[in-house]
């Protein structure tokens, strides 16, 4: 998974400045990117302009598509340092094995979370008989400067709390909404919440007023803070409201997330978050010499090869894109 293409420009929903230099709300179209020799997905984290939502500093999403006579998602092994990834499935059967052993099946309604702390190597695979559709999200979280040299860690949730507020049947991903905590254990202060709409289903969720948001839609057609949005494309919202009102006239899936706004400077390159070009330098020799990763037990594909690193320097980037070093 690779973070270098050119990423679009931002698009301002009517009416979403505040008057000063800093919208209030920011459209993010996203853009296909290949993943792996099969599969497409729409990212939209990072952005040109807004890089990340709290923590969350890459989001892709893909399908549905119908995958009953190809292959499926297949992302041989590859390394990952400085994140955390976390998969959810809505239709599918994806199989993580990974460097510490692991070997897990994710299937709909489930969470994987893994950590990569200072190197992790994992695959990604749909199984030979796997389901006819495939649709889910793929996202990382930066994490921050104290904890991003730590072990790696692996974990699986199946069973994730859930709510109903007004119209809305909601699923707390990762951390807590109304009273609802997910079990996933995440760095930084950080909000994920699935959220089901029946047609002509309207509610507010609360949100905290310290945190900065985005909401995608994965299926069907809403209106969030009073902008229309279909998939494809990310809400951004500053931090201040305290509710988010919703709507839709046709079933409709979305995802809310939301963090503190994550303030250390990133390098992101390939498969990598670090602080500094030289940090990117030393993984990916890392990866090449076959060094601190280890294998994908139990995978025989052959480990994806890292890209040439560009010509010039890599240079930090703060998460309004503002470049550093």
């Amino acid at each position: 998974m690779s973070v270098a293409e050119p990423m679009p420009a931002e698009i301002r929903p009517p009416g979403a400045s505040d008057g000063g230099g800093e919208p209030t709300s920011v459209l993010l179209p996203g853009h296909d990117v290949p993943l792996g020799r099969y599969t497409t997905v729409r990212r939209m984290l990072p952005h040109r302009r807004r890089r990340m939502v709290g923590a969350w500093c890459f989001v892709d999403h893909f399908g549905p598509d119908d995958v009953a006579d190809r292959p499926g998602m297949q992302v041989p092994p590859h390394p990952h340092t400085g994140l955390q990834t976390v998969t959810w499935l809505v239709a599918g059967e994806i199989r993580h094995r990974d460097s510490l052993g692991n070997d897990q099946l994710i299937r709909p309604g489930e969470l994987n979370l893994m950590t990569s702390g200072r190197g992790i190597a994992h695959s990604e695979q749909s199984p030979p008989a796997h389901p006819a559709m495939m649709h889910g999200l793929q996202l990382w979280i930066a994490l921050p400067d104290g904890t991003r040299h730590g072990d790696p860690d692996f974990s699986h949730h199946a069973d994730l709390p859930t709510l109903r507020v007004g119209d809305l049947d909601l699923t707390v991903l990762v951390g807590a909404l109304a009273g609802a905590r997910s079990p996933a254990s995440v760095h930084s202060p950080l909000l994920g919440v699935q959220a089901l709409l029946p047609a002509g289903a309207r509610g507010t969720l609360p949100l905290d007023p310290g945190y900065e948001h985005g909401v995608l839609v994965m299926s069907g057609r809403a209106e969030v803070a009073g902008a229309p949005l279909a998939p494809g494309a990310l809400l951004y919202l500053a931090p201040g409201p305290v509710e988010l009102p919703l709507a839709a006239a046709e079933p409709t899936r979305l995802v809310l997330l939301g963090g503190a706004p994550f303030d250390e400077p990133l390098v992101m390159w390939w498969n990598f978050v670090g602080r500094s070009h030289e940090e990117i330098v030393a993984a990916r020799a890392d990866w090449a010499a076959g060094r601190r990763f280890g294998p994908v037990a139990g995978d025989p594909a052959q480990r994806l090869p890292a890209p040439a690193m560009p010509t010039t320097r890599i240079r930090a980037r703060d998460r309004h894109g503002q470049t550093y070093g």
